[in-house]
C-alpha cells in the first residue's frame, strides 16, 4: 500500500489550468488512457498489453518488491516478459509465468556466457523510463542492453516483437524462456522442450496460487518467426547446452529456486524476431491451438489494432464534455474506467476443474474489494460481462459448494469478511441483469451462504453460523466445531454478515419469497447487537476524540469485549490487521470506519450517532483527522454518506477533497494498490457524479467533474446524460442548487438504475454555496429504518418502525 496520510483539513484543491486545450467533440476515450498510473508507489497495476477481461496479459516483469502487476516504474530492472498477470493486487505476486528474456548475443557467442537465472540476468534488464510506451492493447520498452521489446495480445495469446538494437555482425541473438513465475513458486516436475527445427517451445509447471491454499498447473506454447534459427537448447541453473532439447526439473536445491528452461538462438540480429506465446490451464496442445487460431499470421500491426478496437468498443459508450477541463482530470477518469475491465479475467474454456457449459471467470481478487464499486460500475458499462460473471459465480457455487469471496488461479482465495458475493448477486438482480442467469440457482447460492457453514470457511461461505443464529452476532473466541477459519474479525464479520443478509432479503423480496425476505431483514439488524452507546474513543496520548457510541466485540456469554476504536486505523502504525491468527476483531479497518458500515440502515445509524448534524461531524472527523485511508475500499462509501444526513453538498466537497489530491494520473499517483480496478472505479464513479450504495438500486448524486457526461447503455441503446449548468472548471461551483429529471423538478439526492437503462437526462444547476436541494427527509435515499430528527420531521415512505425496504428489480 502507498504511505498513509495523516491529519488533513478539508479544503478544495486548485486544479492547474495549463493543460487545457480546445478539443474535438469526437475524441477517442482511449487516447486518454494512461496504463502507467499506479505503476509505482504500491499501485501494483498491470500496465501491459491485454484485451478486456483477457487471459493473456503481456508485460515486462521487474524484480521490484511491488511487482504484483508485473511491471513497475520504480528503478527495478526487467527480469523477463511474461503473459499471465493479475492487476492491482496485494499480497504475494501472482502469475508472471514462463517469462522470455532476450540477448543481442552471448559473450563470444558461447551460450554459457549468457546469464540465464533471473537474479543474474536482471543486470541486463535496466531501462530508461522514457523508453516505456503503454497504450490499450500495446506495451513497449527498450532495454539498456539493446533489445527493444514490443507486445500486443489476443484473449489467450500474446505476440512479442524483438528488435536487437546494436547487434553486431556475427552476433547470434538469443531468446530464453524459463519455468518460473513472479513468486518463484514452481513445484517439482516442470517440463519444457524445444523443437530444434522450428524453435517451438512447449512446457508446463505447477505453481502456488497467491492469497490461497491452492495450486494450479499452467501450460504454454511459443513459436518464433523472423530471423533464421541458428540452434536451440535448454539451460539448468547457470549452464546451457545446445545438445539437449528436453528438460524435467525439480523445484529447488536447498530451498533455492532452481532455474531452468529453453532457448532459441538466431543467425543474426538484423531482422526483428516475432514470438507468439499461447497460454492455457488445460494443456500444451490447447495453448498451441489458441495461439494458432488467434494469431495465425504473426501480424503485429493487425493484432495491435484489434486489441485497441476491443478497448474502444467498451469505452466509447461513456463520453464527457471536455471543454475547459484539465487534461489530467480526463486522463484520470478514462484510465480509471480502463482498469475496471482488466480483472476479473474470462477463463471460459480454460477451467480443468469442471465443464458445465457456463462461463468461467477467474481473478475475483477479491470480492471484498470489488463489490463496493468495481462490479457496480460494470453493471452500467458492460452488463453483458456482468451477467457472465454472475453465471460464473453461480457455476462455482454449483461445482465447488459455495460462492467465492476471493478466487484466483483456479483456487479458493481467503475470505476477508462476509460472504460478499451475496452483495454482488443482489446488485445485479436489482439492476435487471438477467441474460442467461438462472436466478433460482442464484438465490439458492446466497441462501446457502447464510444457512450452511462450510468445513473450510476460511475460503468461502461464513463461519460461526450457530452463534449468529443463537446470539445475533459473531462472538470473540467463538466456539465453532462445525467449520474452521481464522477466529478473528468478529466485529467486522458481524457487520458484513448483516449486510449480506439484507442483500439476500432483497432478492427474496423480488422473487416473491415474502417470509424469507422478512427472515433475512430481521437478521440484517444484527449489527445493532454490537453497538455500545457509552463507548468512548481516545487517542494514544489520552486525548478524547469527543465522540461516544461505537461498535464493540462481545463474547459468547454476551459480555462486552474491548477493541480500541482507533486500532487498525490510518493512525495506527503498530497493528497488523489482516488474516493472522492473532488478528483483531476488524479486518483492515478500524471500528471508527466500520462504524459507518450499515449501508442498509443509515437512518437508524444517524439516530444512534445523535442526529444528522452529529453524524456529519463524526464523518468529518473520520476524514479530517486521517482516521480513514482512502487507499482502502471501506473508505469509499464514507465519502458520500453525508447524503443520508441530508447534506449532499458535503459529499461533493469531500469528493473534491480526495480527487485529484490522492488520485493523481501519474505512476505513483494511487493512494494504495488498485485492487483489480477498485480504485479506478472509485475515481470513475466520483467524477461521473453518481456513486453507488452497492447491493441496492441507489446512486448518490453529486455534480460531475465535467460540463456533462453521457452514458449509452449497451443493451437498451439509450443514452443517459448528466449536465451541469453553471459548470466551473476551477471547481468553486460544486454545490447543487436545483435539478430536473427529464425536464421536471427533481429534489431527491439519489437516483436508481433506470436512469441508465431508460436514457434519462439529469440537469444540475450549480452554485458556490450549499443549498436546500436534496436535504428534506423525503429526498433522502432509502433506509431500512426511519429517518428522525431532521427538523422534527420523519420519513414517510418507511415510516413504520422496522418497515421493510424492497427494491423491485427492473426486469
Amino acid at each position: 500500500m502507498a504511505p498513509a496520510f495523516k491529519f488533513l483539513a478539508l479544503s478544495l484543491p486548485v486544479v492547474a489550468r495549463a493543460a487545457t486545450t480546445s478539443r474535438d467533440a469526437h475524441y477517442d476515450p482511449i487516447d486518454y488512457v494512461d496504463q502507467l498510473i499506479g505503476a509505482s508507489n504500491g499501485g501494483n497495476v498491470f500496465p501491459g498489453a491485454t484485451v478486456p477481461y483477457g487471459m493473456a496479459k503481456a508485460v515486462a516483469d521487474t524484480n521490484s518488491g511491488s511487482n504484483q502487476g508485473g511491471f513497475t516504474l520504480d528503478g527495478a530492472p526487467v527480469t523477463g516478459f511474461s503473459v499471465l498477470h493479475d492487476s492491482g493486487t496485494g499480497g504475494s505476486p501472482s502469475l508472471g509465468n514462463f517469462p522470455l528474456f532476450p540477448y543481442n548475443s552471448c559473450g563470444n557467442n558461447d551460450v554459457d556466457l549468457c546469464d540465464f537465472p533471473k537474479k543474474t540476468r536482471a543486470q541486463h534488464g535496466t531501462f530508461k523510463n522514457e523508453s516505456v510506451v503503454a497504450k490499450p492493447g500495446y506495451f513497449g520498452i527498450t532495454l539498456d542492453s539493446g533489445p527493444q521489446v514490443e507486445m500486443t495480445a489476443t484473449h489467450h495469446a500474446a505476440l512479442f516483437k524483438f528488435n536487437f538494437n546494436g547487434a553486431k555482425d556475427g552476433d547470434k541473438p538469443l531468446i530464453l524462456q524459463d519455468l518460473t513465475d513472479l513468486s518463484n513458486s514452481r513445484q517439482d516436475n516442470a517440463t519444457i522442450s524445444v523443437d530444434p527445427k522450428t524453435g517451438r517451445i512447449k512446457g508446463h509447471a505447477t505453481f502456488v496460487s497467491s492469497f490461497s491454499q491452492g495450486m494450479y498447473k499452467a501450460y504454454f506454447c511459443t513459436d518464433f518467426k523472423g530471423s533464421k534459427i541458428a540452434d536451440t537448447g535448454i539451460f539448468v541453473d547457470s549452464r546451457a547446452s545446445t545438445k539437449v532439447q528436453d528438460l524435467k526439473i525439480s523445484r529447488s536445491i536447498n530451498g533455492y529456486p532452481l532455474p531452468g528452461g529453453a532457448f532459441v538462438r538466431f543467425a543474426d540480429g538484423r531482422s526483428p524476431v516475432l514470438a507468439r506465446v499461447g497460454v492455457s490451464l488445460i494443456s500444451e496442445d490447447q495453448a498451441c491451438a489458441s495461439a494458432e487460431k488467434e494469431i495465425p499470421n504473426f501480424d503485429f500491426a493487425k493484432h495491435t489494432r484489434d486489441a485497441k478496437d476491443a478497448w474502444k468498443a467498451k469505452m466509447i459508450n461513456i463520453k464527457v464534455e471536455t471543454e475547459g477541463v484539465d487534461d489530467s482530470l480526463i486522463k484520470n477518469f478514462y484510465s480509471g474506467i480502463y482498469r475496471t475491465m482488466v480483472n476479473p479475467q474470462n477463463y471460459t474454456g480454460e477451467n480443468p476443474l469442471w465443464s458445465d457449459g457456463e462461463p468461467y471467470f477467474d481473478s475475483f481478487y477479491c470480492i471484498w474489494d470489488l463489490f463496493r464499486s468495481q462490479l457496480p460500475f460494470l453493471t452500467i458499462l458492460d452488463p453483458a460481462a456482468v451477467s457472465q460473471m454472475i453465471r460464473s459465480l453461480i457455476s462455482t457455487y454449483e461445482n465447488d459448494g459455495w460462492l467465492p469471496d476471493c478466487r484466483m488461479s483456479l483456487s479458493r482465495g481467503y475470505t476477508q469478511g462476509g460472504s460478499n458475493a451475496d452483495n454482488v448477486l443482489a446488485d445485479a438482480y436489482l439492476k435487471g441483469i438477467k441474460d442467461g442467469i438462472d436466478w433460482d440457482k442464484g438465490y439458492a447460492a446466497v441462501k446457502k451462504d447464510a444457512e450452511v457453514e462450510p468445513f473450510d470457511w476460511c475460503c468461502h461461505g461464513r463461519g460461526g453460523i450457530d452463534s449468529w443464529n443463537e446470539l445475533g452476532y459473531i462472538p470473540v473466541q467463538d466456539f465453532d466445531y462445525k467449520g474452521f477459519g481464522t477466529l478473528t474479525r468478529s466485529l467486522s464479520r458481524t457487520l458484513e454478515y448483516a449486510y449480506n443478509d439484507f442483500a439476500i432479503s432483497q432478492i427474496a423480496g423480488g422473487m416473491g419469497k415474502k417470509d424469507e425476505q422478512q427472515k433475512y431483514l430481521q437478521s440484517s439488524r444484527n449489527w445493532e447487537n454490537l453497538y455500545r452507546a457509552d463507548q468512548k474513543s481516545a487517542f494514544g496520548n489520552g486525548t478524547d476524540t469527543g465522540f461516544t457510541g461505537f461498535f464493540q466485540p462481545k463474547y459468547l456469554n454476551q459480555t462486552w469485549g474491548y477493541q480500541d476504536p482507533l486500532k487498525c486505523s490510518n493512525l495506527d502504525d503498530k497493528s497488523v490487521c489482516s488474516l493472522q491468527s492473532s488478528g483483531p476483531e476488524t479486518f483492515e479497518s478500524s471500528i471508527w470506519e466500520y462504524g459507518f458500515f450499515v449501508p442498509h440502515d443509515q437512518a437508524l445509524l444517524v439516530t444512534l450517532y445523535g442526529g444528522p448534524d452529529a453524524f456529519c461531524r463524526r464523518l468529518d472527523y473520520l476524514h479530517d483527522q486521517g482516521i480513514t485511508y482512502i487507499g482502502n475500499e471501506p473508505a469509499f462509501l464514507t465519502v458520500f454518506q453525508y447524503h443520508y444526513a441530508g447534506r449532499p453538498a458535503l459529499s461533493a466537497k469531500r469528493s473534491h477533497f480526495y480527487i485529484p489530491r490522492f488520485f493523481e494520473p501519474t505512476p505513483p499517483g494511487l493512494p494504495g494498490n488498485d485492487d483489480s480496478g477498485a480504485m479506478g472505479s472509485f475515481v470513475a464513479f466520483s467524477m461521473m457524479g453518481l456513486f453507488p450504495n452497492p447491493g441496492q438500486d441507489v446512486y448518490l448524486i453529486t455534480p460531475p467533474y465535467f460540463p456533462s457526461v453521457s452514458i449509452k447503455h449497451p443493451v437498451t441503446g439509450k443514452t443517459a446524460k448528466i449536465r451541469n449548468v453553471n459548470f466551473d472548471a476551477s471547481y468553486n461551483n460544486i454545490y447543487i442548487q436545483s435539478a430536473t429529471l427529464d425536464g421536471k423538478p427533481y429534489t431527491k439526492n439519489w437516483i436508481d438504475h433506470s436512469f441508465f437503462t431508460e436514457g434519462k437526462e439529469l440537469v444540475l444547476t450549480l452554485g458556490k454555496n450549499e443549498s436546500s436541494w436534496g436535504t428534506a427527509v423525503s429526498d433522502l435515499p432509502p433506509s431500512l429504518g426511519r429517518y428522525s430528527g431532521y427538523n422534527q420531521t420523519y420519513s414517510k415512505r418507511w415510516s413504520a418502525p422496522g418497515s421493510a425496504q424492497l427494491y423491485p428489480p427492473s426486469m
